[in-house]
This record gives C-alpha cells, structure tokens and sequence, in this order.
C-alpha cells in the first residue's frame, strides 16, 4: 500500500473525498480500502464513494457538493440560508433534474430529500453561497419563493408564512425577477394575490 501520506494527500487534493475508481486509478484496491477504514482514516460515505477522516472539517456541504455535483440547495435549505426561516432543516433539500435517477439519494448520511424539477427550469435562478466554506449552487431569493408557491400544499404552514413575510421585508428583494420567475413556473396568480398585496 501506498504511504499514508500519500494517500491523504490523494484525498485532499479531490476536496476530501475519493470514488472507487479513482482510488483504483491510483493502485489503491478493495484490500487497501478495506484497511484503512479499519484504521479510521476512510469512511464510506455511500457506495463507491469514501471521505477521508478529518474532525476538523466534517462539514455536511461538502459531502453534499461532492456527492451531487448536478444538485442545487432549494427551499428550506435555500430559506435557512437567506434567512427566510429560522428552522435548521432536518435534511438538504436538492433540487434535480426530473431525469436523474433515484437511487443515488438512498443513503444514511446525510439526509438528503430530492425535488425532481422539470430540466426546463432547472437552472433558473442559480446563485452561489458559502455553507461553512464550501462554496455549494443555490437558488436566490426570487426563485426559491416562487418553488414555495409551487409546493405550498407540501410545505409546513409557519415555515411558508415565515418565508414571505422575510421575503416582503427583505430590502434586496428584485420584484421584476420574482415575476419573470413567476411567470415561467406558472405561480404568477399567487405571486400577485398572497404577495402583490405586501408591496
């Protein structure tokens, strides 16, 4: 087997986490594998993808980016970080393509819960943020309330209430982006009545 420091090196040069194959690609098979997470250095995070042990950075955001690169942190992660909600959500909410496949999200850790978007509008209203210094794709302001519109009837009712009157007085609201939003996944109508009111 290859020097521990090696390896880690390896690790933190893929931000912390390695496939299967990669890790093949390098000369470090299932009996390799299979010692160093006996040694706690690795663990499995889900099949074919391991992380390297780190305490000092353990951060959920950074499994996420890594495990769907394709993903985009939508409604209550979105409302938590623009502090639209001040509910920790209890999993990372993942917007997808309606395409992707199912099973990549049946995992223990961390909890995810998928949306499967029409690819359409998938990428409207992508915006970057910093979760605990990993830079992750987000939805902005607009669009994340324009998807609480959408999904209203799914949403808890104080975390909705709690969205649009955070988003009502938000003073770097873009009411002509929320509309074009608005208008493209058909919630215009709700924009005007349960918003249009407010402003």
């Amino acid at each position: 087997m290859k020097p521990i420091s090696e390896i880690k090196r390896l690790f933190d040069d893929q931000g912390g986490m390695l496939r299967t194959c990669e890790l093949a690609a390098h000369r470090i098979f299932y009996k390799d594998i299979q010692r160093l997470i006996d040694d706690g250095l690795i663990e499995k995070i889900r099949y074919g993808y391991y992380q390297w042990v780190d305490e000092n950075n353990q951060s959920e955001a950074r499994i996420i980016r890594r495990l769907f690169p394709d993903g985009i942190l939508c409604m209550d992660t979105a409302l938590f970080y623009h502090r639209y909600s001040n509910r920790t959500p209890l999993a990372w909410h993942i917007a997808v393509s309606k395409d992707s496949g199912k099973s990549r999200f049946r995992i223990d850790y961390p909890f995810v819960r998928p949306y499967f978007i029409e690819p359409s509008v998938l990428e409207m209203g992508i915006s970057e943020g910093n979760i605990d210094g990993n830079m992750v794709r987000i939805y902005n302001r607009e669009r994340v309330i324009c998807d609480c519109l959408r999904f209203q009837k799914k949403m808890d009712r104080e975390i909705f209430n709690k969205a649009i009157q955070s988003y009502v007085a938000d003073t770097t609201k873009n009411i002509p982006r929320l509309i074009e939003y608005a208008k493209a996944l058909r919630v215009l109508e709700k924009v005007k009545n349960l918003i249009g009111v407010w402003l």
